[in-house]
Protein backbone atom coordinates (compact mmCIF):
# COMPACT_ATOMS: atom_id res chain seq x y z
CA UNK A 1 0.00 0.00 0.00
CA UNK A 2 1.22 3.65 -0.94
CA UNK A 3 -0.24 6.38 1.06
CA UNK A 4 0.76 9.92 0.38
CA UNK A 5 0.57 13.17 2.94
CA UNK A 6 0.67 15.74 0.31
CA UNK A 7 0.64 19.42 1.16
CA UNK A 8 2.56 22.86 0.10
CA UNK A 9 5.64 23.96 2.28
CA UNK A 10 5.19 24.82 5.86
CA UNK A 11 1.70 22.48 6.01
CA UNK A 12 2.27 19.88 9.06
CA UNK A 13 3.99 17.24 6.15
CA UNK A 14 6.96 15.76 7.94
CA UNK A 15 5.49 16.58 11.34
CA UNK A 16 2.92 14.02 10.74
CA UNK A 17 4.57 11.67 8.67
CA UNK A 18 7.22 11.59 11.85
CA UNK A 19 4.33 11.04 14.61
CA UNK A 20 3.08 8.17 12.12
CA UNK A 21 7.05 6.97 12.16
CA UNK A 22 7.24 6.75 16.00
CA UNK A 23 3.58 5.04 16.09
CA UNK A 24 4.65 2.38 14.10
CA UNK A 25 7.71 1.63 15.58
CA UNK A 26 5.40 1.25 18.91
CA UNK A 27 2.62 -0.56 17.89
CA UNK A 28 4.36 -2.74 15.27
CA UNK A 29 6.01 -6.49 15.07
CA UNK A 30 7.72 -5.32 11.56
CA UNK A 31 10.76 -3.31 11.22
CA UNK A 32 10.03 0.64 10.10
CA UNK A 33 12.33 2.40 8.38
CA UNK A 34 12.54 6.68 7.66
CA UNK A 35 14.12 7.76 4.72
CA UNK A 36 14.62 11.51 4.48
CA UNK A 37 17.44 13.49 2.19
CA UNK A 38 19.67 14.94 5.43
CA UNK A 39 20.04 14.35 9.13
CA UNK A 40 17.77 16.80 10.07
CA UNK A 41 15.32 14.92 11.72
CA UNK A 42 17.42 11.77 13.10
CA UNK A 43 16.11 12.53 16.80
CA UNK A 44 13.08 13.30 16.60
CA UNK A 45 12.49 9.56 15.47
CA UNK A 46 11.99 7.11 17.70
CA UNK A 47 15.46 4.95 17.98
CA UNK A 48 13.79 1.50 17.02
CA UNK A 49 13.32 2.93 13.77
CA UNK A 50 16.00 2.26 11.23
CA UNK A 51 16.94 6.00 10.08
CA UNK A 52 18.55 6.25 6.37
CA UNK A 53 20.08 9.65 4.88
CA UNK A 54 19.80 8.51 1.36
CA UNK A 55 21.50 11.67 0.55
CA UNK A 56 24.85 10.09 1.34
CA UNK A 57 24.01 7.12 -1.08
CA UNK A 58 24.16 9.17 -4.42
CA UNK A 59 20.49 8.51 -5.55
CA UNK A 60 20.38 10.68 -8.63
CA UNK A 61 17.28 9.63 -10.81
CA UNK A 62 14.31 7.44 -10.41
CA UNK A 63 15.59 4.62 -11.17
CA UNK A 64 18.23 4.40 -8.99
CA UNK A 65 15.82 5.04 -6.08
CA UNK A 66 13.68 1.90 -6.84
CA UNK A 67 16.98 0.07 -7.01
CA UNK A 68 17.30 1.53 -3.53
CA UNK A 69 14.45 0.90 -2.50
CA UNK A 70 14.63 -2.79 -3.59
CA UNK A 71 18.27 -3.24 -2.15
CA UNK A 72 16.38 -2.36 1.56
CA UNK A 73 13.72 -4.71 0.90
CA UNK A 74 16.16 -7.53 -0.74
CA UNK A 75 18.32 -7.09 2.74
CA UNK A 76 15.76 -7.06 5.57
CA UNK A 77 12.56 -9.12 4.93
CA UNK A 78 11.13 -7.64 8.22
CA UNK A 79 10.47 -4.35 7.01
CA UNK A 80 7.03 -3.21 7.57
CA UNK A 81 6.72 0.16 6.44
CA UNK A 82 8.90 2.81 4.87
CA UNK A 83 8.68 6.31 5.61
CA UNK A 84 10.02 8.83 3.05
CA UNK A 85 10.35 12.30 4.06
CA UNK A 86 10.60 14.93 0.64
CA UNK A 87 9.81 12.28 -2.05
CA UNK A 88 9.93 14.31 -5.07
CA UNK A 89 13.54 15.60 -3.94
CA UNK A 90 14.53 12.07 -3.15
CA UNK A 91 13.52 10.48 -6.34
CA UNK A 92 14.45 13.56 -8.40
CA UNK A 93 11.25 13.91 -10.38
CA UNK A 94 8.10 15.52 -11.23
CA UNK A 95 5.25 13.49 -9.78
CA UNK A 96 3.47 13.67 -13.56
CA UNK A 97 6.33 11.85 -15.13
CA UNK A 98 6.42 9.14 -12.21
CA UNK A 99 2.87 6.68 -13.10
CA UNK A 100 5.96 4.15 -13.77
CA UNK A 101 7.52 4.49 -10.42
CA UNK A 102 4.43 4.36 -8.74
CA UNK A 103 3.58 1.43 -10.62
CA UNK A 104 7.09 0.05 -9.24
CA UNK A 105 6.23 0.94 -5.65
CA UNK A 106 2.79 -0.72 -5.74
CA UNK A 107 4.56 -3.95 -7.03
CA UNK A 108 7.50 -3.95 -4.52
CA UNK A 109 4.77 -3.48 -2.07
CA UNK A 110 2.71 -6.54 -2.56
CA UNK A 111 5.85 -8.38 -3.04
CA UNK A 112 7.39 -8.11 -0.14
CA UNK A 113 4.33 -6.90 1.93
CA UNK A 114 5.48 -3.77 2.90
CA UNK A 115 3.81 -0.49 3.10
CA UNK A 116 4.90 3.11 1.75
CA UNK A 117 4.02 6.65 3.47
CA UNK A 118 5.18 9.50 1.45
CA UNK A 119 5.60 13.21 2.55
CA UNK A 120 5.46 15.42 -1.14
CA UNK A 121 4.98 18.88 -0.91
CA UNK A 122 2.82 19.78 -3.61
CA UNK A 123 -0.98 20.97 -3.65
CA UNK A 124 -3.07 17.77 -3.42
CA UNK A 125 -5.61 19.86 -5.55
CA UNK A 126 -3.05 19.93 -8.32
CA UNK A 127 -1.37 16.71 -8.18
CA UNK A 128 -2.17 14.13 -11.57
CA UNK A 129 -5.06 11.92 -11.07
CA UNK A 130 -2.90 8.66 -10.64
CA UNK A 131 -1.36 9.94 -7.35
CA UNK A 132 -5.13 11.56 -5.72
CA UNK A 133 -5.61 7.91 -4.99
CA UNK A 134 -3.04 7.27 -2.45
CA UNK A 135 -3.72 10.91 -0.59
CA UNK A 136 -4.26 10.39 3.20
Amino acid sequence: MIQIIAGLKGSGKTKRLIDMTNAAATEGNNDVIFLDDDNRYMFDIDHKVRFINAGEYHVHTPEMFVGFISGMLSQNFDVGTIFIDAFKKLCKTDLNDAAWLFQAMEELSAKHNVNFVLSVSADPETMPDFVKKYLI
